[in-house]
């Protein structure tokens, strides 16, 4: 990418005057008369009127002058922003999270982030558990905001622990548990459940087998459906009980009772993750930022 014939160009204009604009490049004359001549050459038409006492610009030259100093800005913007996003600077991270468990945590991160880094994008995707982890398998998001549920089966993945979440029952306020603080697993072995599909979170679907099987019974299954809302919705109507993680309570209907779960079933990580080897250069300034606000909130 050779522009000196631009910029001789340009200090010539300026200058109105080979020998000064020579000088000013720190190059000989004759090599600012050849990139002229090249120049005109290549364009095909005359820059300057050249006599043995003066240099003036054609209208071609000062038509072509405001072209040159606009292209060579645009060229020097260019190279900054590459320069930039090389060190990630200018760019775009991909952010995966559940809809509530960061709800507070992650607009502050960002809002910091943002202060420090105004020319990387932040794109925020609402998933389930289990959209989440195909998507940081097909390096889809950069990082991802969610439970710890099944990301034990991706490989390569970096972890960062924000807080330990409990699960709770969720009832109905008139249902015959509704006023109980809390209750044993086992209780529930009459129980019907309403869950959220497997297609949509296989970690959370496959958990609460599990733990219903380890107190010798296998959950009465009604009906599932694709999204949280639904499935708090179908208790509040009536038609079953769930477990789901307690942090829904802050959002959900004053007609539901959450209650906690006797033993250490239901207790999972909401964490930061994301892949070893993501090469976006972005995403290391946002875990700095991260970790600096999560020891200042330790502190």
């Amino acid at each position: 990418m050779d522009i000196r014939p631009l910029r001789y160009f340009i200090s010539v204009a300026e200058h109105l005057n080979f020998t000064e604009a020579s000088k000013h490049l720190f190059v000989a004359q004759p090599a600012v008369s050849q990139q002229i001549a090249y120049l005109e050459k290549k364009i095909g038409v005359k820059l300057f009127h050249r006599t043995k006492h003066s240099v003036k610009l054609t209208e071609a030259g000062s038509v072509f002058l405001k072209d040159a100093r606009e292209i060579l800005r645009k060229l020097d913007e260019s190279i900054e922003n590459a320069r930039q996003a090389e060190e990630g600077l200018i760019g775009t991270i991909n952010i995966g999270l559940l809809s509530v468990p960061v709800r507070d945590f992650l607009p502050r991160l960002i809002r910091k982030f943002r202060q420090k880094y105004p020319k990387v994008n932040i794109r925020l995707n609402f998933y389930h558990v289990g959209k989440i982890i195909e998507k940081l398998k097909s390096d889809e998001l950069d990082i991802a905001f969610t439970l710890s549920l099944g990301l034990q089966s991706i490989g390569g993945l970096e972890y960062k622990n924000l807080w330990t979440q409990p699960h709770s029952i969720i009832v109905h306020q008139d249902h015959p548990l509704a006023n109980r603080k809390s209750i044993n697993i086992q209780e529930l072995s009459q129980e019907s459940f309403v869950m959220l599909g497997r297609e949509e979170s296989p970690p959370g679907f496959d958990l609460l087998l599990a733990a219903c099987a380890n107190h010798g019974f296998s959950p009465n299954l009604v009906n599932t459906a694709s999204h949280i809302d639904a499935v708090l919705m179908m208790v509040d109507a009536g038609i079953g009980i769930t477990i789901l993680p307690k942090y829904l309570q802050l959002f959900s209907s004053p007609t539901l009772r959450f209650i906690s779960i006797e033993g250490d079933d239901f207790k999972v990580d909401v964490l930061a993750s994301w892949k070893k080897k993501n090469e976006n250069p972005s995403l290391p300034l946002l875990i700095e930022e991260l970790e600096l606000l999560l020891s200042q909130q330790n502190v």
